[in-house]
């Protein structure tokens, strides 16, 4: 019988209040999201450093396959995260979310090490490959043994929680990176901004390879519910009586569920293609509506870069938490579809305000440092809204035997948009211009919209009940 039919075996999981227990799984969780969000946003810095300078070994401005190695370098990590995404996202429904957790951290330490000592950019370039294997798998198996550690109410706040790190390891990327250029020779500071980056990653090896198995899966899945209580009782709550999911072969989960995936898959797609593109090349976008004088010393430009880069970021920071503060009360689809809106109305106006000269913008319509305002504004609801949002929901409305996968599936999704639009971005720019870009990406907040609409609300209820969970009891 299914779970809204059966005494739920987590009721006094789902019901209990928030503890320091929570926490302490946020923070082991969280850690890991600060460590992407620095190694994914740093690369930004290093490219300004690569195209302000010349360091032997390092011309990003090769092509290769007819695109520049700015493209490849940028979007490196991101395609092995895709992998990591699917391959450790199937692993932690197959084996357990305790058998993988902790091996995704150290991959991302020891890419961070090989990209800090790269002799050449091939090198480096294969070391961002080993990085986001790791980063890829963080997404599924964090966001996961969150949710089904949660209590109903904060379940929402908690998993957003664990990713909002995502905006203080942009923030911090982008301070260690203007640190670095502004008072290290260019040929050191690009190396200590990679290496920085396994440091977070090492602070939560050892934590993550003592969580337990989740509750959840201990008793649905594994079927052990001595290993069930042992986690609940981490929490101060009880497991009652003895329950297991039903079995469910993969064309049924896809035949039940293939509307939940178009959804969150697609809707994640369609964010990252925005937010990845005008994140990782933030540097270019803002120093169009402002540019530096070249006549400056190459590390001041570099800095210079780098500080105005991060503006976006600086701005969208609020977002993440005031997100976090709303998720259990407006619900994932109000958030994400307002998200989508702003982009999507924000990307139209600034772009429409923009004079060019074939692909070049030559003036504004308003004051630059208005236009640069509205743009900037952009990354308030992109965080505040899907980005987010598209992280959350995965992590909710899958069964428990599927649920890693089906998040990792949505967040592959999302980093193969991603990818496309960092890969493409430097030759798009050529083509048709920041403009036409902008344009690309209030496209794709439209469509974010519509798909928005098929989510199930998942706020307030328990997982069994929003994952449409099957639970038959066992004697």
């Amino acid at each position: 019988m299914s779970s809204n039919q059966s005494r739920n075996p987590f009721s006094d999981l789902n019901g209990m209040g928030l503890s320091l227990a929570h926490i302490k799984v946020f923070f082991t969780a969280g850690m890991g999201f600060f460590t992407d969000a620095y190694d994914l946003f740093i690369i930004g810095a290093v490219l300004d450093v690569f195209s302000k300078t010349s360091i032997p070994g390092f011309d990003v401005a090769t092509k290769v396959l007819g695109m520049p190695l700015s493209g490849f370098l940028g979007a490196s990590a991101i395609f092995t995260a895709i992998i990591g995404q699917l391959l450790f996202g199937a692993l932690a429904d197959r084996f357990g979310r305790k058998s993988v957790y902790g091996i995704e951290a150290t991959l991302m330490v020891i890419g961070a090490l090989l990209s800090a000592v790269s002799p050449n950019l091939y090198w480096l370039i294969a070391s961002r490959l080993v990085l986001g294997l790791g980063i890829g798998g963080d997404y599924p198996v964090s966001s996961v043994i969150m949710s089904e550690y949660a209590n109903a109410r904060d379940r929402g706040k908690l998993v957003a929680l664990v990713f909002s790190t995502q905006g203080v390891g942009s923030l911090t990327a982008i301070l260690v990176g203007a640190l670095s250029a502004l008072f290290l020779p260019p040929g050191l500071a690009w190396r200590v901004m990679l290496g920085v980056g396994a440091i977070p990653a090492l602070s939560v090896i050892y934590l993550r390879r003592k969580v337990p198995e989740t509750p959840r899966y201990a008793l649905l899945v594994k079927r052990d519910k001595t290993e069930a209580e042992r986690a609940a009782g981490l929490l101060g709550a009880r497991i009652s009586g003895a329950a297991a999911s039903r079995s469910m072969p993969v064309m049924e989960f896809l035949r039940r569920y293939w509307l939940t995936l178009l959804a969150t898959a697609g809707a994640w797609f369609l964010m990252d293609i925005a937010f990845y593109g005008s994140g990782v090349y933030s540097g270019p976008i803002v120093s169009s509506f402002i540019p530096i004088s070249s006549s400056l010393p190459a590390s001041v430009q570099i800095e210079r870069l780098i500080l105005e880069a991060g503006l976006p970021f600086i701005v969208g920071l609020p977002g993440y938490y005031l997100s976090v503060a709303l998720m259990d009360r407006l619900g994932r689809k109000s958030i994400q579809l307002t998200g989508f809106a702003g982009m999507a109305i924000l990307y139209l106006i600034v772009a429409s305000i923009m004079e060019v000269s074939g692909t070049k913008i030559v003036g504004f319509l308003i004051p630059a440092s208005y236009a640069l305002s509205l743009y900037v504004l952009t990354f308030f609801f992109i965080d505040f809204g899907p980005n987010t949002t598209t992280f959350v929901v995965p992590a909710e409305v899958y069964p428990t035997r599927y649920r890693t996968t089906g998040h990792g599936i949505s967040a592959a999704a999302g980093k193969a948009g991603a990818a496309i639009s960092t890969l493409l971005f430097p030759s798009l720019e050529l083509a048709i211009g920041i403009r036409g870009i902008l344009m690309v990406y209030a496209v794709a907040a439209v469509l974010g919209l519509g798909l928005t609409l098929l989510l199930r609300e998942p706020k307030q209820k328990d997982l069994e009940t929003v994952s449409e969970e099957d639970i038959v009891p066992l004697a």
